[in-house]
């Protein structure tokens, strides 16, 4: 690309809101420093270059970033109470971050909000649930998580759920459980976005048929581009885009590139030979230290461009977004390393002829259009 392209890019993002479907960082912060959620935030300055993060404040700054949903995440290791716990805990991380950074951040519930905090040149930062455990089998929990600002529910992680059947593990329900539906149109009733991210196909249909409110993906590719769980079918992108939803393309290069998750494929098939499990996350981080082997191939900036542009061909430029999944894997492509490297993507984009109203769509237009949508049910019911 051209330095002009990147300048382009750079002054596109300064007028147009920017949303990312999906970043990790409370759960980083969690990590840090442990779980209370005070001295989560309080133990690392973001208002200066963190090495060890993909996500701080002069990145961000960089990366015109101007909407943020912030992964309330829980492992699946946390079940029943423990869980609900974890969730409410993460929630706060990101309340104490909107309260230690008022000047950078503004927690915001409406896409109107957001819109708001974007022209007085904040961040505007709305809380997504990932993992369909936090709820604990409760739809007064999900009623709960709503009302402290929680927009979208994922409705599994990589583990199936009592009620939904997750894309990393072993099919059991079918997609969805009656009360897994159930689960479905409370969400719609409240005005939570249904999240198909990490779900299984047979559960994106399920979900696609019952929800009467248009849906996210809000860190997911293309199975077209490359062959992987964690991606979206074709037909299903057919069924999102008629029911006006929005697929947020990830950057993961497991998820992106057909060489690393072909590494990570035999990966998994070593972890399995040895007894170990996959889909735990901090199994394969310490398996994939202790094990040597071939060194891991990189994802390029032009592998998630292709899935962009498969999306947009598949499901309408109307229907396509982005969710980075910053600060939730090790690694992501060259090019877009950490949240400074947006307008390289644009940049991307531009050069290869992308209208800037069309960039505007996948920035940020298409999300805000479909959160308006979910206000929309909740004004009604007011």
């Amino acid at each position: 690309m051209t330095n002009g392209d990147l300048v382009r890019a750079q002054a596109l993002l300064e007028r147009v809101l920017l949303a990312d479907g999906h970043n990790d960082l409370p759960w980083e912060l969690r990590v840090t420093t442990g779980p209370d959620p005070v001295a989560a935030v309080a133990g690392t300055d973001l208002t200066v270059r963190q090495p060890h993060l993909h996500t701080d404040f002069p990145k961000l700054a960089e990366g015109r970033l101007g909407m943020q949903f912030w992964s309330v995440y829980v492992p699946c290791q946390f079940e029943g109470h423990s869980a609900v716990t974890a969730v409410l805990e993460q929630i706060e991380i990101v309340h104490q971050m909107a309260e230690r950074y008022p000047d950078r951040l503004a927690l915001v519930d409406t896409a109107d909000a957001a819109e708001a905090a974007f022209r007085d040149g904040k961040i505007a930062s709305l809380l997504g649930a990932e993992g369909g455990h936090s709820i604990a089998e409760s739809l007064g929990v999900l009623r709960i998580l709503r009302r402290l600002g929680v927009r979208y529910l994922t409705l599994t992680h990589n583990y199936n759920t009592t009620w939904a059947d997750s894309g990393t593990d072993e099919p059991a329900h079918g997609g969805l459980t009656d009360f897994g539906r159930d689960v479905v149109r409370e969400m719609n009733k409240i005005g939570m976005l249904v999240d198909l991210s990490h779900v299984a196909p047979s559960t994106m249909r399920a979900a696609l048929e019952v929800s009467s409110a248009p849906v996210i993906f809000s860190h997911s590719s293309c199975v077209a581009v490359n062959d992987h769980p964690r991606n979206i079918p074709d037909d299903v992108l057919e069924t999102l885009a008629a029911k006006d939803g929005v697929a947020m393309v990830t950057f993961v290069p497991g998820f992106v590139s057909p060489k690393v998750a072909e590494w990570d494929d035999r990966l998994r098939r070593d972890m399995e030979a040895a007894g170990k499990d996959y889909r735990n996350i901090d199994q394969r981080t310490k398996f994939t230290a202790e094990r040597g082997g071939p060194e891991k191939p990189k994802a390029g900036i032009d592998d998630v461009v292709a899935h962009i542009e498969h999306a947009r061909e598949v499901a309408g430029v109307d229907h396509i977004g982005l969710g980075g999944d910053y600060d939730g894997v090790a690694t992501l492509p060259e090019g877009l390393e950490d949240v400074s490297k947006y307008p390289v993507l644009f940049a991307a984009l531009l050069e290869r002829g992308w209208s800037e109203e069309d960039c505007a769509k996948l920035a940020g237009k298409n999300t805000l259009r479909v959160l308006r949508a979910a206000d929309e049910v909740t004004r009604s019911d007011a």
